[in-house]
């Protein structure tokens, strides 16, 4: 091997560890980024939301308890509290309206989120068919506010509120 061959390999190996070193310094820093840390919990407070809001939004008259218990999937603190609290009351007015109902999330936005405390605000807008014992399935458009707490289990939510539409020239 010459001494030319020889220079050009420490180089090349030169060049190999140099890159190596930058490329394991900038890894390492992506891996240090809160703003990454921060992004997967919006995207997943963000997903979540979306699903419980559908969740608390449909219900099957024919698996009551099954749509009440998914409710409380859905939920937890005061929301929890207080569906668990109606939930003998909430059946017997639902089985009584025979009404079932499937909600779908058309879109979705965090309004605020404290990714350090997990917590998170989401707005919403839901697609709500309705359909009444023995009769024509009805679409209605509904807006939300809705207040999400992160659990054990993901996030769920705390606090939902409709949002009233606002007649039109009002």
């Amino acid at each position: 091997m010459t001494t030319r061959t020889k220079a050009l390999v420490w180089a090349a190996c030169a060049v190999a560890v140099l890159f190596c070193a930058v490329a394991g310094r900038v890894y390492w820093l992506a891996r240090q980024d809160d703003s990454l840390r921060y992004a997967a919990s919006r995207d997943a407070a963000l997903a979540a939301g979306r699903e419980r809001i559908a969740e608390l939004n449909t219900l099957d008259v024919k698996n009551i308890d099954s749509g009440l218990g998914l409710w409380l999937h859905a939920s937890t603190g005061a929301l929890h509290d207080k569906l668990a609290a109606t939930r003998a009351t909430d059946r017997t007015t639902l089985t009584k309206a025979g009404t079932s109902a499937r909600g779908t999330v058309t879109d979705a936005a965090l309004t605020a989120l404290d990714y350090r405390a997990g917590t998170a605000a989401l707005i919403a807008t839901v697609k709500v068919a309705v359909t009444p014992r023995g009769g024509t399935a009805t679409t209605d458009r509904k807006r939300f506010t809705a207040t999400l707490a992160r659990t054990r289990e993901g996030w769920k939510v705390t606090a939902l509120s409709a949002v009233p539409v606002g007649k039109e020239g009002a």
